[in-house]
């Protein structure tokens, strides 16, 4: 029992630093000047189109993945998506193990990205 209850307590921690947000949030946002945004998805999915000035660092390149995004400042929101919302989720959870304040996750992702900009 203190097993799961630990288990939800670390979910919690992670959860609070976490927000999911619909297109308009995530397109106001990144909108905006020096705007720390990251394409989680793969470089052959990158190449077919990304949003903004996004950088790609692949959720699937572990070796990576910490490095490239230690580079970012994370006392400041960081912007993330993927191509459906499932990877960039995962990765949303490695950045606040990694000590990430503000992870800020494209609901339904790139997918969702493209179908609201038609």
């Amino acid at each position: 029992m203190a097993f799961f209850s630990f288990i939800n307590t670390v979910r919690g921690q992670s959860s609070e630093h976490i927000t999911i947000v619909g297109f308009n949030t995530f397109q106001k946002a990144v909108a905006q000047e020096n705007v720390q945004i990251v394409d989680v998805r793969t470089p052959e999915e990158f190449e077919e189109g990304t949003i903004g000035k996004a950088v790609n660092i692949d959720f699937f390149d572990k070796e990576n993945f910490k490095s490239e995004f230690l580079k970012f400042d994370k006392t400041k929101p960081i912007y993330i998506f993927c191509r459906s919302g499932n990877r960039s989720q995962k990765a949303a959870h490695r950045l606040v193990d990694m000590g990430f304040e503000n992870v800020i996750d494209l609901e339904g992702g790139y997918l969702n990205w493209v179908a609201k900009e038609e």
